[in-house]
């Protein structure tokens, strides 16, 4: 072929192929809003088209026998009505998936839950799959909203009960030291005292757990020597623990440390021991044992694990997720009762230790959580921290 003839072939072709270009981009402009089905089969049929206009220019320029020309109209014609067809139809089932694909999102937005679809493109079975993600992580989130308003609303009920109680009787205690009725007003000035300080302590769990809910806690790591730290600890905790005849023990490794905030670790195995403590039964032990955890998943590094055993008589399965909440108590489940100390005070908490113990355990980037122990004689705290 002479290079005269391939350049008018390409000339040709390209200007059957610009017109064709041009005018189905106007179709493609004017019917812009129109449905996906029509607009995969105007692409098929520009493209189509711009072949079938520049195989029939060229014949027209070869100047071919009217049978060789009808011969290529019918085959061309029959190719762009194929084509046409078989774009409409993948139009059409594109209609079809992506139908179900915004079914599946507008089930999201009522609340029901749709079934994953595995037909269609990868591309809309992604899509498919990340909305099922998505809706699942949803349904999560607001369980555990509901989760938390309830808490909010038990502990909004506890906390005025826990304020009313001591107020209550600082009131008619101090009536009776002010009418001159009280017959042992040195005793009356301790049960006061006690009151006070039940007080102050339950401002300063509301306080902690505002600081850590607002994420105002601020924390400042150093090493920290968990031997030193848990005898600290089991030593604060000592007196509370002759008064209601509960043993304290437990092992810390040589030499263990880590990297943490070492007043608010410190409260973390307080709060834990004093839980444990009031929900042992007189005669009962309470044990802390910190040892270098097992690495869970490879490539993690070192980790602390402490953990404070008791004699509660086991948690039921449904309040296992409940222990941190605010304001949780125990139920039933806590077969012992705790007894009122020696010196009048109440010896059932407001239910906030734990709660600050979570929000401690997790501002340190650890993890907390609750077992049974095998003998489903008591529980096991496991607070799990990096080293």
């Amino acid at each position: 072929m002479r290079a005269i003839d391939a350049l008018q072939i390409a000339l040709v072709a390209a200007g059957a192929g610009l017109a064709v270009g041009l005018a189905g981009l106007l179709v493609a402009w004017l019917t812009r809003r129109w449905s996906i089905r029509w607009q995969l089969t105007l692409v098929a049929t520009i493209a189509v088209l711009t072949v079938f206009g520049g195989a029939l220019g060229i014949a027209w320029m070869m100047f071919l026998s009217g049978h060789d020309l009808q011969v290529i109209t019918v085959v061309t014609s029959i190719a762009v009505v194929v084509a046409i067809l078989v774009a409409f139809v993948i139009g059409s089932a594109m209609v079809r998936w992506s139908g179900a694909v915004q079914e599946q999102a507008r089930g999201m937005a009522l609340g029901a839950h749709q079934p994953l679809h595995e037909s269609g493109p990868r591309e809309l079975r992604s899509l498919s799959a990340e909305l099922a993600e998505t809706q699942r992580r949803l349904e999560e989130a607001s369980a555990r909203e509901a989760r938390l308003e309830e808490s909010r609303r038990e502990l909004i009920s506890w906390v005025a009960h826990d304020l009313r109680t001591p107020l209550a009787g600082l009131r008619a205690m101090a009536e009776a030291l002010e009418d001159g009725i009280a017959a042992d007003p040195h005793r009356y000035h301790q049960r006061i005292r006690v009151e006070v300080e039940r007080l102050a302590q339950l401002v300063d769990d509301l306080f902690e757990l505002s600081r850590i809910q607002a994420g105002a806690l601020t924390l400042t790591p150093e090493p920290v020597l968990l031997g030193d730290l848990v005898s600290e600890a089991l030593a604060g905790a000592d007196p509370v623990a002759r008064e209601r005849r509960v043993r304290l023990g437990g092992q810390v490794e040589d030499g263990l440390e880590i990297t943490a905030d070492p007043a608010s670790l410190s409260r973390v195995v307080s709060n834990l021991l004093m839980n444990a403590i009031r929900h042992t039964p007189a005669d009962g032990t309470v044990e802390v044992h910190c040892r270098l955890a097992p690495t869970d998943v490879p490539g993690d590094g070192p980790s602390v694990d402490l953990s404070v055993s008791d004699g509660c008589g086991g948690l039921d399965p449904d309040d296992m997720d409940r222990v941190f909440d605010f304001g949780w108590q125990g139920s039933s489940a806590r077969t012992p009762t705790a007894p009122e100390g020696a010196d009048g005070g109440s010896g059932q908490g407001a239910g906030f230790g734990l709660a600050i113990v979570k929000g401690l355990v997790d501002a340190h980037r650890g993890r907390v959580w609750v077992e049974n122990l095998p003998t489903a004689t008591g529980c096991r705290f496991h607070v799990r921290l990096p080293a």
